[in-house]
């Protein structure tokens, strides 16, 4: 950032903070509300922190959402590896459908990598983590009040990826499974929805 003032930078991280503690689609008077900011100071720091790629408009310039920069950042911790009891049930499931199966984690509206399938690797797993435009998995970050997100993969056009997600008991996003095969086999995705319900459901007290 550009700010040389201390006060400036201060205030610019809590509005950078607060778009990760709302989420995507965060608006300006939600974060001058929130943090008892003069709108017209929010909008300020909002506009300056997307010119700086640390956060994002929608699409439909609905609200803002974390940007580039913040998930470069993001991306360079690494993801601690997933306990034993959630490897297992991860598992059971590769082994019992013939695709591949992907678990990820969302902390702050970062999307991030706990558990992908070494047998059917992602396409592109550093953009998948970045942008989440590009995943079914992504799709439930920017809408985490879907019961699932199916889409057919514009970084591969051989694939399609089937997510549903995994809630902690106040029912907020925490995870997200998917199943990803051809799009021929994801044209109904009814069965392969079902058996990712049944996996979650036993992922959710070991995730929450």
């Amino acid at each position: 950032m550009r700010a040389r003032q201390p006060k400036a930078i201060q205030h610019a991280l809590h509005v950078l903070e607060e778009v990760a503690r709302i989420g995507p689609g965060v608006t300006a008077q939600q974060v001058s509300r929130s943090l008892g900011m003069p709108r017209a100071t929010a909008y300020r720091l909002l506009n300056l922190l997307v010119q700086e790629e640390y956060l994002v408009r929608l699409p439909d310039l609905s609200g803002f959402a974390l940007g580039s920069k913040v998930t470069q950042l993001a991306t360079l911790v690494p993801t601690p590896p997933p306990p034993r009891a959630v490897r297992r049930v991860v598992e059971e499931l590769r082994g019992s459908v013939r695709a591949g199966v992907h678990l990820v984690r969302y902390d702050g509206g970062i999307l991030h990598i706990v558990d992908a399938d070494p047998d059917f690797p992602f396409s592109d797993e550093v953009r998948i983590s970045r942008d989440p435009h590009v995943s079914a998995l992504g799709a439930l970050l920017l809408d985490p009040s879907r019961d699932h997100a199916r889409m057919d993969s514009p970084i591969d056009r051989g694939r399609a990826c089937l997510a549903v997600p995994i809630r902690d008991d106040r029912g907020t996003l925490v995870a997200g499974l998917a199943l990803a095969s051809t799009p021929a086999r994801l044209a109904d995705p009814g069965p392969a929805r079902a058996t990712l319900v049944d996996a979650a459901a036993r992922l959710e007290p070991l995730l929450a």
